[in-house]
């Protein structure tokens, strides 16, 4: 990633900026390193999409509510290669930041949310590098979603590159929460007033038993069942033939990392 050099001029220490055509080279250079993520992110999108399609042409319930994507801006990458002292090189930029893409999946019910991480990491070419499972362990504020780090490959003119992607599975709930709890931090500028903070808590708890108490009035309709915890159903009749793969623990796939 190329930076402004330094250069002593006269008896001076100033800064000697790019010359144009390095200037040009270094922006084309960025634009490429962010259009390799574009592509990964569109490969995990291409999936979902299928996915999306085969339940709603051949089953009966269609657990995706809906899709949201994005890639970090310029400014919002390099904010945070500052911020976390990378060095300002793209292969560390790699190594250390792993969600320059992402993708989130807003589910129905908690255990959607498990269901389809599964078929994702299920796909042969996939590969799970790192998952987050706030849901079984909400942050400190109330904060619920489960956060995957995928890698797929993606398939250039100059041969294959293997591109992470961050994915988020969380419900509607979950979202709406999320979506309030970023517009309360950014008016305050992270500076939340104590009793605003828990109001939030309170909100995500609400939210959480809101949860449990669609998915466990959802399964009366289609079959019965008891809920019991983070994506586990003891007892409960399948709501519909949909391809639904036995959910080994997420240890398995891949670490599940700290908070």
């Amino acid at each position: 990633m190329a930076t402004p050099r330094s250069a002593a001029a006269d008896s001076d220490d100033l800064p000697v900026l790019l010359s144009p055509s390095e200037l040009r080279t270094a922006r084309d250079e960025f634009q490429q390193f962010l259009m390799e993520y574009r592509f990964g992110m569109q490969e995990i999108e291409t999936k979902i999409a299928i996915l999306r399609d085969e339940f709603l042409q051949l089953h009966d319930y269609n657990p995706i509510e809906h899709v949201s994507s994005r890639v970090k801006s310029p400014d919002s990458l390099v904010d945070k290669i500052r911020r976390r002292e990378i060095s300002q090189d793209f292969a560390s930029v790699r190594e250390h930041i792993t969600d320059i893409a992402g993708v989130r999946i807003t589910c129905s019910f908690v255990t959607d949310a498990y269901r389809l991480f599964d078929l994702l990491a299920a796909q042969d070419d996939i590969t799970v590098l790192h998952v987050k499972d706030y849901i079984a362990e909400p942050k400190a504020n109330g904060y619920k979603s489960l956060h995957a780090i995928l890698q797929v490959p993606v398939f250039l003119s100059t041969g294959r590159i293997d591109v992470p992607v961050e994915v988020q599975f969380r419900t509607i709930a979950m979202d709406f929460w999320a979506s309030l709890e970023h517009k309360i931090y950014y008016k305050y500028d992270r500076r939340v007033p104590a009793e605003l903070l828990d109001d939030l808590k309170d909100a995500a708890d609400t939210a959480a038993e809101l949860d449990t108490r669609m998915e466990r009035l959802h399964r009366e309709i289609r079959g019965s069942g008891e809920i019991r915890g983070s994506g586990e159903v003891r007892g409960a009749v399948e709501e519909s033939d949909a391809p639904r793969p036995a959910r080994p623990p997420i240890l398995r796939h891949a670490p599940v990392l700290d908070a």
